[in-house]
């Protein structure tokens, strides 16, 4: 469930105006009802949560929490007024301690214990700002300073007060007051220069230099595309540089080598992907990333970790290394000038393996827990996390299941022992479960230690009880106003006294309370209340006005049981005096609020081929086209050449993706093919030996000799079992079935009955029904999302009449399709178009001849 955090410049520098008249603020409001209608278009932000933050003094500044819904979050952004100081550390720090409010309590960040990625809440903070100097009570600020005090619990278990899912992204708006005579410069939008640029690149994220307002329009854009799930590493090289591809090892020693000089790729900050499942919507992972220390029972406290994890990565290639059924974690890396790099080598079948320093007991650099490597069709890179030390553990495992049959004997026994002894404490769970998934004998003891000493463990369950009563007190005080400064007090009198009637009224509802009367329907004052009137059906029926349980009658105790039954569970379908048109009357301000909408609604099923892209959700227009690309980051603009090459549907597989054999220690290529290059035609009219040009991507393709085989005859198989001949109206009797061999590529119709002498005449008003109901069912055929046109052809294989009639559902059809864009379905029709201009042709050329013969 992503988080999206706005974070807006309150302060009194935001109530300059633009040459357009609007103020910042006002524009700063827009951007945040746009950023929310463009993020509604992706269906996965049904999830999404929203949080909104002020430069008021903490705790007043959170508008928007936890607990607040997005109608609140509209209203208290509508009502935000600019005055103030620009207090932008405070109130980066009191954006962070809100996001990081529940970690503690849910143990997502797992102190100690490894890091994994797939505990993960993923943050977008987006702060809109005018990029002016930094005030406080102190004065001016040249520099942008977080405080080191937080109140939250814990806050000093990590350096920052950011998390690795956390990244920060800054709309600086610098727009002119007066207008402009320069032309607008199209392209990227730069990076802003301000103070706060460099947080913004420190958390993973980037600021940008808005200076018109489709600069701002092209921001949102790319913002909308950067909410993304996934954690921040910084990615450090180790040893020497690699070879260039096709050299010896032996290079020549007159030659410079530059293997320490500082390239872009040696140090990168950028995102891993952590990808949810698409049956839970959950990510699922086994394999934590090794802690920067070695667990010991010594340890009076934990030290203080990074937020990003700095991951060393070797440039000597090594062999990817898999065997089947142990799992392993992969993570597509975010384009950096580090993939580039590695996909400008060209090398799927080697990696380079990565370590995290001080994560063995003795060892400084630590020991492999996975390696980096480019995908098949060198169009992405990936970190796969394997177990730790997993080049001695895998030889042991293959030992295991392939010479000792799950028997191991002493000596193996000894050697993997002596693994368990270089293993941090915290991956043998993972380990054990692994096994166990494996199907091998317990090779680890239950009695598992954390390998925290029991001080830390107590002092951690104590943190997270008291972040519990810190959080407690933080939610309860969103919302809230800031007190007033303490002015003099003016008595009002401009409002007259308390009427007597009130007053009178107020005395009667005192001693109804207390019990000393009761109130009776005859003593209200109906002249205070004029053109209203109190009416009962029965007139015997009293006011139930009990105060006291006691009060009830025993006659009347179901009757009002019934009654609080029904207040209590809602059980009436309408409030008294509500009818069902004023039930959906909404009103005008909340009309747009199509967030809360979205969460009453059920959980989309699970798409039946996750191969398919994925349908753009376009509410209110199923016809909008997508505006991606509109923005160019620079962090996109390098990325060019192999790595932009995406498989496109038509071409057809990597001669990599033959089959290959298993050894002891198997490659990585073969199963990463399944993963990647993995596609099995389904069984229907997709023959083994079609054009690769005429497949999709799901195999639903259909080959050219089928076409021919179906224009040609145009026989129609009803699902009544009767077969229709062009050029009659005569209905034969046969089977249902119609079987098609992809072998083959001939469509045959088994016939049950053979010849049957009765046949049934079809009239002209029985054949414009089928027609009308042909046509229906063709116009929802061709709306239908993939390429699945099967059921298009036999459609048009039922029309009923001559070819005249069968040809103009034809071009209807194909004007069907050129409105929803099916390119590949036109071009399938206008073969089916061709066959029956050239049979009608035929049968006008025979009939001709034939009387000619005469």
């Amino acid at each position: 469930m992503p988080i999206l955090l706005f974070l807006i410049d309150t302060s009194a520098s935001m109530n300059q105006r633009t040459d357009l008249g609007t103020s910042y603020l006002d524009i700063a409001k827009g951007a945040v009802e746009l950023f929310l209608k463009l993020r509604a278009r992706d269906p996965a932000s049904r999830g999404d949560r929203y949080m909104l933050v002020t430069y008021d003094e903490p705790p007043y500044c959170i508008k928007a929490g936890w607990k607040e819904n997005h109608a609140t979050f509209m209203n208290e952004l509508k009502n935000l007024q600019a005055s103030g100081l620009t207090t932008l550390g405070q109130a980066l720090r009191s954006s962070f301690d809100l996001l990081n409010l529940n970690r503690l309590i849910s143990g997502i960040d797992n102190y100690g214990q490894g890091r994994n990625p797939f505990f993960l809440e993923p943050s977008i903070l987006i702060t809109i700002t005018d990029g002016n100097k930094l005030t406080s009570t102190a004065g001016v600020q040249e520099e942008l300073h977080l405080p080191l005090n937080s109140p939250l619990p814990g806050s000093e278990l990590t350096k920052e007060p950011f998390r690795w899912d956390q990244r920060l992204f800054a709309l600086v708006l610098r727009l002119p007051g007066l207008a402009s005579t320069e032309p607008e410069q199209l392209g990227s939008v730069p990076t802003d220069e301000s103070a706060i640029a460099q947080m913004c690149e420190v958390t993973g994220g980037r600021s940008y230099c808005v200076r018109t307002q489709r600069m701002l329009n092209q921001c949102l854009e790319s913002l909308v595309q950067k909410v993304q799930s996934g954690v921040v590493i910084n990615f450090e090289k180790t040893g020497p540089d690699p070879l260039p591809i096709g050299e010896d090892v032996l290079m020549d020693s007159s030659r410079p080598s530059n293997s320490f000089a500082v390239q872009p790729w040696h140090s990168c900050h950028k995102l891993i992907y952590v990808r949810p499942n698409s049956k839970t919507g959950v990510p699922v992972g086994h394999w934590p990333i090794p802690e920067s220390f070695w667990p010991d029972q010594n340890l009076p406290s934990l030290p203080p970790r990074t937020s990003h994890p700095v991951v060393k990565f070797s440039c000597v290639d090594c062999e990817p290394m898999v065997i089947d059924k142990l799992p392993f974690d992969k993570y597509e890396l975010e384009p950096s000038p580090l993939t580039q790099y590695i996909l400008e080598r060209k090398s799927p079948h080697t990696c380079w393996q990565v370590f995290v320093t001080s994560s063995a007991k003795y060892n400084e650099l630590g020991y492999p827990f996975g390696y980096l490597k480019a995908s098949m069709t060198l169009t992405c890179v990936n970190l796969f996390v394997m177990p730790y030390n997993y080049p001695v553990l895998l030889p042991l495992l293959d030992d295991l299941f392939k010479v000792h049959k799950l028997k191991p004997n002493l000596k193996w026994r000894q050697a993997f022992d002596n693994y368990l002894k270089t293993l941090p404490p915290y991956y043998l769970l993972p380990l054990k479960k692994a096994l166990r998934m494996m199907g091998a004998p317990n090779l680890i003891s239950d009695n598992l230690d954390c390998g925290l000493s029991y001080s830390v463990i107590s002092y951690l369950k104590k943190l997270s009880q008291q972040t519990k009563l810190e959080s407690e007190r933080i939610l309860a005080s969103v919302g809230k106003k800031p007190p007033q400064e303490i002015g003099i007090k003016v008595k009002n009198h401009s409002g007259g006294g308390v009427s007597l009637t009130h007053s009178k009224n107020f005395r009667k509802l005192l001693k109804e309370i207390i019990g000393e009367t009761s109130l009776r329907l005859t003593e209200l004052n109906t002249k205070e209340f004029a053109g209203f009137q109190v009416g009962l059906l029965n007139k015997d029926l009293k006011p139930q006005t009990y105060r006291n349980a006691y009060d009830i009658s025993r006659r009347g105790l179901l009757d009002q049981l019934t009654r609080m039954r029904s207040n209590l569970l809602k059980t009436h379908k309408f409030i008294v005096g509500q009818d069902e048109d004023s039930l959906h009357s909404v009103p005008v301000a909340q009309m747009g609020n199509y967030q809360e909408y979205l969460k009453t609604l059920a959980s989309p099923l699970r798409e039946i081929d996750p191969d398919q892209p994925k349908r753009q959700h376009t509410f209110g227009n199923p016809f909008k086209q997508d505006k991606k690309g509109m923005m160019i980051d620079e962090a996109d603009e390098f990325v060019t050449g192999p790595q932009n090459k995406v498989k496109r549907p038509g071409e057809p597989n990597s001669p990599l993706s033959s089959k290959r054999r298993r050894n002891a220690t198997v490659t990585h290529d073969v199963h990463e093919e399944k993963m990647e290059n993995g596609q099995i035609p389904p069984n229907g009219l997709l023959s083994k030996s079609a054009a690769p040009e005429l497949m999709n991507m799901a195999g639903d393709g259909i080959p050219h000799n089928q076409l021919d085989s179906l224009s040609d005859d145009f026989t129609s198989l009803r699902k009544d079992g009767l077969i229709h001949k062009p050029g009659s109206n005569a209905l034969i009797g046969g089977t249902k079935n119609c079987s098609v061999s992809a072998d083959d590529r001939k469509i045959s119709v088994a016939s049950a009955l053979g010849t049957v002498p009765n046949t049934l005449q079809i009239t002209p008003a029985m054949a414009q029904g089928i027609n009308a109901d042909i046509k229906h069912q063709l116009m929802k055929e061709v709306r239908k999302f993939g390429r699945k046109y099967e059921r298009i052809f036999i459609l048009l294989e039922e029309v009923q009449g001559p070819f005249a009639v069968k040809k103009q559902f034809v071009e209807f059809t194909i004007k069907e399709a050129a409105r929803f864009k099916r390119r590949v379905l036109i071009q399938y029709l206008e073969k089916v178009l061709e066959k029956i201009d050239s049979h009608h042709l035929h049968n006008n050329v025979n009939h001709i001849n034939s009387r000619s013969s005469c």
